[in-house]
């Protein structure tokens, strides 16, 4: 499978910033971070960029970032993840017939990234997804990674409208995607997403594949 170099440069603005943060935190793992889980599983979950002081510093995606607090509960609690999740790549923690990554793999500035390095990553999406034989379900966290997503499979945006709870049926690759908000720590304390409205969501990706199956 395709996957960034630890030194990769596609982008020159996450390079500088990588290097940058190389000399300001050199204990963290500040490299594109590889994804999380089996490529056999059914269900992907895609968000938007390693956080700073999250993925960017403990090599895994959603790794002591306040959003995966809310992301990793929710999938132990559906059977989607086994373990104690302590915060960092080793603890233990593993998924289950699960994948998590990230739209872009290197940490952006202030965690926000240019439509430069989206475009950049996709090959690496692309290639991520035709390598998982057994995909049913993707669930995007956020509209950069749903669009993406779309533009990644070329399905028009303008078809699948990002919405908090949407499925809709991928019909070229008869995948299903649902939508989120992002399980950020912003959505949360403003209350554009609640841990009920993120686990709703989950369950309905349960229920799905329980069909499925």
């Amino acid at each position: 499978m395709l996957c960034p170099t630890a030194n990769c440069n596609l982008c020159q603005r996450l390079t500088a910033f990588r290097n940058d943060n190389r000399k300001k935190f050199p204990s963290y793992f500040n490299a594109p971070v590889p994804s999380f889980g089996d490529l056999n599983a059914q269900f992907l979950v895609i968000g938007m960029a390693p956080g700073l002081n999250g993925a960017n510093q403990t090599g895994r995606p959603f790794t002591n970032d306040y959003a995966g607090d809310i992301l990793y509960p929710a999938l132990k609690k559906f059977g989607f993840a086994q373990g104690i999740y302590g915060k960092r790549a080793n603890d233990g923690f593993k998924l289950l017939n699960c994948r998590v990554t990230n739209a872009v793999r290197c940490v952006p500035p202030q965690n926000k990234v240019i439509a430069e390095e989206v475009n950049n990553c996709r090959r690496f999406l692309a290639d991520e997804i035709a390598s998982m034989p057994n995909l049913k379900v993707i669930l995007t966290l956020g509209t950069v990674a749903h669009n993406t997503l779309l533009s990644t499979l070329n399905y028009k945006k303008s078809a699948f409208k990002f919405a908090h709870g949407a499925k809709y049926l991928l019909p070229q690759h008869n995948i299903f995607l649902f939508d989120s908000y992002h399980t950020s720590r912003y959505n949360i304390n403003t209350g554009v997403l609640s841990a009920q409205m993120f686990n709703t969501v989950i369950t309905d990706i349960r229920e799905n594949l329980d069909v499925l199956r």
